[in-house]
C-alpha cells in the first residue's frame, strides 16, 4: 500500500476547505456576522495544518497508486472532509453534540439534505454558506472521483465506460490537468445556474446557496422551504433546467457546444429525457389537478435525487417518486441510485434470455438503447452486483432504523432517501422526520449508509478483499 502516495493526494483535498473556512470569514467580517468566527479560524488553521503535513509527508513518494489505494484515498477524503466540514458545527453557538455535526457534515459532503436543523431561518447565514458549499465541494470531489478513479477498466462498476471516453488516469500530471477541467467546469456551470436566479430576481444569498445546492443534487434549503426562495414561474422554468444540468451528464452542456457527433455520446441523457417526458406526461394525463411545472419539478428532483419540492402530493403518489429516486441521473453525474443504464441493462438481459428460449434462430440485437456499444457479461454481471447490494444494504439499514421510534414504513422511506442520498420531503411522504432526536447508533449507520449511497458497497468489499484475502 502506498501510504505516502495516499497521503500526497489525500493533502490536496484540504486545503479547498481553508479557501471556504477564508470567504466566510471574509463574508463575516464585511456583514459583521461575529457570531461564528472563531470557528471558521480555526477551521482555516487546522485545515492548513493538516494538508501541509500530509503533503510534506508524501511529496517525494511515487504518485501512482493503483484502484485499491484510490478507493482507500477516497474513504479517506470523506472522513477527513467531514470532520473538517464538522468544526464550525462543533463550535458554534447552537450546542450540536459531536455527532450531530458529523451528520450534518456528512450529509453536506455526500449531498443527501438530511438536516439536524428544523428552523433554517434563524440560523446564522454564515452558517447556511457552510452547509450549503459542503455540498458543492462534496459533488466536486464526487466528479472527480467518477471521472479519474471510478474509470478504471478492471474494476469498472460504475460503468464509466459506457458514457465516458476517458480511462483510469493515474499520473500526477494527468490527475492535476483533469482535476482542473473538472473544476473549472463545475465552477461555469455553478455559474450558470447562479446568473438563471439572478436574471429571475431570486433573493441574492437564496440564489447562491440554491445553486451550490442544485449544482451538488443535494436537498438543503437556505430556507425553510422552497416555496419561500421560487415563487414565480420564470423561478420555476429556471429551477427546471437547473435540474436538468444536475441530472444529465456533466459534460453535456460543455460537448453540446464542442462535439460533432455529440448525440452519439450522449445516447444516455437522450433517454433520460425521454424518460422524464414519459413519467411527466403519466402524472398530467392520469392526474388532472397537477400544475405542469410543478410536476416537472417532482419528477426532476426525484430523478436528481435532490429531494427538494414545491408541492405536496397525496400520500399514494410517494412510492412513485421513490421508485423514481431509484432509477437516479446520468451516470456522470452528481446523482445516486441505481442508474438509468444499469436498470436497462438488466432489463434487456433478460428480454434477449426469453427471446432466445422463444426464437432461438433470431439474431438478437445487443446494442445498448441508441449506441453502438453492446451489452455484455461483464455489464450484466456488474450492473447485477449494484443492484442487490443496493437492496441488500436497503433491507439492512431499514432493519437497522426499525429500533428507533419512526415506524415501519418511515423506517423503510427513510433508507430508499439515505441509499439514494435524497432529501426528506412532502413528495416521499417523510418531512416531519426530527434527525437530531434519533438514536445515535441510528445517526451513525446513516452516516455509513450516506457514503456507501455514493461510492457503492462493492468497494467496502474491494477494500475488505484487499486486506483480507490474499492472493
Amino acid at each position: 500500500m502506498n501510504f505516502k502516495g495516499i497521503s500526497y493526494y489525500l493533502s490536496l483535498f484540504c486545503f479547498p476547505f481553508s479557501f471556504l473556512a477564508f470567504i466566510n470569514i471574509i463574508y463575516s467580517s464585511y456583514f459583521d456576522y461575529f457570531l461564528n468566527i472563531e470557528s471558521y479560524v480555526i477551521t482555516l488553521i487546522f485545515s492548513l495544518l493538516l494538508g501541509t503535513i500530509l503533503f510534506f509527508f508524501g511529496r517525494n513518494s511515487s504518485k501512482n497508486i493503483d484502484f485499491y489505494e484510490q478507493v482507500s484515498l477516497i474513504i479517506l477524503i470523506y472522513l477527513t472532509s467531514a470532520i473538517l466540514i464538522a468544526i464550525p458545527y462543533y463550535l458554534s453557538n447552537y450546542q450540536i453534540t459531536l455527532v450531530d455535526s458529523l451528520f450534518e457534515a456528512y450529509s453536506g459532503i455526500t449531498g443527501t439534505g438530511f438536516s439536524i436543523f428544523s428552523n433554517v431561518k434563524y440560523l446564522d447565514p454564515t452558517l447556511i454558506i457552510w452547509r450549503s458549499s459542503s455540498q458543492w465541494i462534496g459533488g466536486l470531489y464526487f466528479l472527480i472521483f467518477l471521472v479519474l478513479f471510478f474509470s478504471n477498466s478492471q474494476f469498472n462498476y460504475k460503468l464509466n465506460d459506457l458514457v465516458f471516453s476517458e480511462k483510469s488516469l493515474n499520473t500526477e500530471t494527468n490527475i492535476q490537468k483533469v482535476s482542473l477541467k473538472v473544476f473549472f467546469l463545475y465552477v461555469l456551470l455553478t455559474s450558470l445556474i447562479f446568473f438563471f436566479f439572478i436574471i429571475s430576481e431570486v433573493r441574492l444569498f437564496n440564489g447562491l446557496n440554491l445553486s451550490m445546492t442544485l449544482i451538488s443534487a443535494g436537498g438543503f434549503l437556505p430556507a425553510n422551504s422552497l416555496q419561500q426562495i421560487i415563487r414565480t414561474n420564470t423561478q420555476e422554468f429556471f429551477l427546471i433546467i437547473s435540474f436538468l444540468v444536475s441530472i444529465l451528464n456533466f459534460y453535456f452542456v460543455y460537448n453540446a457546444f464542442s462535439k460533432k457527433n455529440f448525440y452519439k455520446e450522449h445516447y444516455e441523457d437522450l433517454s433520460i429525457l425521454l424518460l422524464i417526458i414519459v413519467f411527466s406526461g403519466l402524472l398530467l394525463v392520469t392526474l388532472s389537478n397537477l400544475d405542469f411545472f410543478d410536476t416537472i419539478i417532482m419528477i426532476l428532483t426525484s430523478l436528481g435525487t435532490s429531494g427538494i419540492s414545491l408541492n405536496q402530493t397525496s400520500g399514494n403518489l410517494s412510492l412513485y417518486f421513490l421508485f423514481l429516486t431509484i432509477i437516479g441521473g446520468s451516470i456522470i453525474s452528481n446523482t445516486s441510485g441505481v442508474k438509468f443504464v444499469r436498470i436497462y441493462i438488466l432489463l434487456k438481459a433478460s428480454f434477449i434470455e426469453i427471446l432466445k428460449l422463444a426464437k432461438p434462430n433470431n439474431v438478437i440485437n445487443h446494442n445498448i438503447l441508441f449506441s453502438e456499444k453492446k451489452i455484455n457479461d461483464n455489464n450484466i454481471r456488474l450492473s447485477f452486483l449494484v443492484f442487490i447490494s443496493f437492496f441488500i444494504s436497503l433491507f439492512i439499514l431499514s432493519g437497522i432504523l426499525l429500533f428507533d421510534n419512526i415506524g415501519f414504513e418511515n423506517s423503510f422511506k427513510l433508507a430508499i432517501l439515505t441509499l439514494t442520498n435524497t432529501a426528506p420531503s412532502e413528495i416521499y411522504g417523510l418531512n416531519e422526520i426530527d434527525f437530531r432526536s434519533l438514536l445515535t447508533n441510528s445517526k451513525i449507520f446513516l452516516i455509513i449508509f450516506m457514503i456507501i449511497g455514493k461510492i457503492e458497497l462493492i468497494s467496502f468489499f474491494l477494500i475488505i478483499k484487499k486486506f483480507l484475502i490474499k492472493d
